[in-house]
């Protein structure tokens, strides 16, 4: 079943007028290995995705898909808080722990800021 991983890409080489083969020799993959991102089957690897970006030139419209599709692959997000504030470190721990335990409404407003804060609202936005 194709991912929204896969929908990317497939839709990236057909705009490109590209066959499967032709992104595999490109992102210097095997046909069978991109067909395997595409369907889920394996993770797209950072080397892969970094090929990518300097292959094909992405409108912004396009990166922010590809980043979208990228994370929703992926069964766990990674934030690296090595070079952060403890305000920040102690904020993404407590968001961790509680996040099996958001209900609707946490979600709804956890969205609504995050999605002003994205679009410059808010302050220091």
């Amino acid at each position: 079943m194709l991912t929204t991983l896969g929908k990317f890409l497939r839709r990236l080489r057909l705009d490109r007028d590209e066959i499967l083969k032709d992104m595999a020799e490109k992102l210097s993959v095997t046909s069978s290995f991109l067909s395997s991102i595409e369907n889920g089957k394996k993770k797209m690897p950072n080397t892969v995705k970094d090929k990518l970006l300097k292959c094909y030139t992405l409108s912004e419209s396009e990166l922010e898909e590809f980043e979208k599709a990228l994370l929703e692959s992926n069964d766990t997000v990674e934030i690296n808080i090595a070079d952060t504030t403890s305000q920040k470190k102690d904020l993404a721990i407590a968001f961790a722990r509680s996040f099996d335990n958001l209900n609707d409404d946490d979600i709804r407003i956890f969205t609504e800021f995050l999605s002003k804060r994205q679009h410059g609202g808010g302050e220091n936005g």
